[in-house]
């Protein structure tokens, strides 16, 4: 038994390639300027045997990348002009733009401790070591005070990419759970060309569909096919669904390792998708399209009426038939995908974080949670600069506060 253990361990050992795969050239990282340059400290006696050394045969020039030592925290005291306008009789206060119009911490802080939390997935307890690290001492509850002011300050700008959600033809949109107060919660994200919303709801019912999207929103869902989906389009005519095809590919593949009676059906759905997708790469007119759409649909539906014994092909092939008139939207309009990668790719951070945090405790922790991971991850997809559109974003909601209407 032991000599076949160690020749099977052999052969996963040589099938497998560890390392860089062969032939590849590899990326050297480019030295940057030196902004001084330190000399040694000069030896003159030899440490070995007392000798004169006399001048170095050679001069070896390195450059070495070095962080700072932390700065001193920074104590800043803002004069703030409050003027009365007779006209509008408005309160108008004039302040630097750096100034925040609540609470003592600066800028900056707010920005780090900001992504620490959200971009860097480090609790409120390391958060507090991290900045008690350069000199700022401060409690979790305080770091847990400034993530509310942060999200209040630009929950305008959450409601600004909710907007643009609502104007899109085409959404992404998918569902995982989470719990808040000990009950259960479901994070949707909606996913368009222009920004990512997150939303944190008690239900997947079509409710938070109406709510977010509105009841008078006209386009395409693209979906893994829930029920909410469904029904929501069934209320809302002018609204279409686009299922999505890797999961059903994934289920077939699965479906195909389990039973040789459905490995034909699982090659015919790849063909049908192969072809397709191959044929919409040249950008066909919109008859042609219908076309395409009309011949896949009669494929599909010889695979689905053939009859099958198996109890699990026969609940696959159900569901296909159930979202019929859904896997071939993407054909017939330019845009759409036939896939939701992008919504469940949006979700992988929020995941990964879920396992960290395991539970938001109140509704104060849900809209703080998903104002933060709206923005962050919008200004991903636009491949904006975090820190500078957090600074920015801060500053525009900080020169908002100071207008007071009476």
């Amino acid at each position: 038994m032991q000599k076949f253990s160690s020749r099977r361990r052999r052969e996963r050992t040589e099938l497998r390639y560890p390392g860089r795969p062969k032939g590849y050239l590899g990326t050297t990282r480019p030295y940057p300027k030196p902004d001084r340059v330190v000399e040694a400290n000069g030896l003159d006696i030899c440490p070995l045997c007392k000798g004169k050394l006399g001048h170095p045969f050679r001069i070896r020039r390195r450059i070495v990348e070095e962080l700072g030592n932390p700065q001193p925290v920074e104590v800043i005291e803002y004069e703030e002009f409050h003027y009365h306008c007779p006209t509008c009789d408005s309160e108008i206060i004039d302040r630097h733009q750096d100034c925040p119009p609540e609470g003592r911490m600066g800028k900056n802080v707010c920005i780090q401790t900001t992504l620490m939390k959200f971009d860097e997935r480090l609790p409120e307890r390391k958060i507090k070591c991290v900045l008690e690290r350069q000199g700022l001492s401060i409690t979790p509850a305080t770091v847990l005070d400034i993530q509310r002011r942060v999200a209040d300050w630009l929950r305008p700008e959450y409601e600004e990419v909710l907007s643009k959600v609502r104007g899109s033809d085409v959404v992404y949109t998918d569902q995982t759970g989470i719990g808040v107060d000990g009950t259960n919660h479901w994070i949707w994200d909606f996913v368009t060309n222009s920004g990512t919303l997150i939303a944190i709801r008690g239900t997947k019912g079509k409710k938070v569909l109406e709510e977010i999207l509105g009841k008078d929103w006209r386009g395409t869902i693209v979906c893994d096919g829930s029920r909410s989906h469904h029904s929501f389009a069934k209320d809302h005519p002018g609204v279409s669904i686009q299922r999505c095809w890797a999961h059903l590919l994934t289920e077939a593949d699965e479906l195909a390792e389990k039973t040789k009676e459905a490995r034909p059906l699982v090659r015919g759905l790849h063909r049908i998708y192969d072809r397709l997708k191959k044929a919409l790469e040249e950008e066909p007119p919109p008859d042609e399209r219908k076309k395409l759409a009309r011949n896949a649909k009669r494929a599909l539906k010889r695979w689905i009426d053939k009859p099958y014994r198996g109890k699990k092909v026969q609940k696959f092939i159900a569901k296909i038939r159930n979202g019929f008139d859904c896997w071939f939207t993407f054909v017939i309009k330019p845009g759409v995908e036939p896939t939701n990668n992008r919504a469940e790719l949006a979700l992988r951070e929020i995941v990964v974080q879920r396992k960290i945090i395991g539970t938001l405790r109140n509704q104060k922790g849900t809209s703080i949670y998903e104002t933060m991971m709206t923005l962050l991850t919008t200004w991903k997809q636009k491949g904006l600069n975090l820190q500078e559109a957090l600074s920015a974003s801060l500053s525009r909601a900080w020169a908002r506060a100071s207008i007071k209407r009476s």
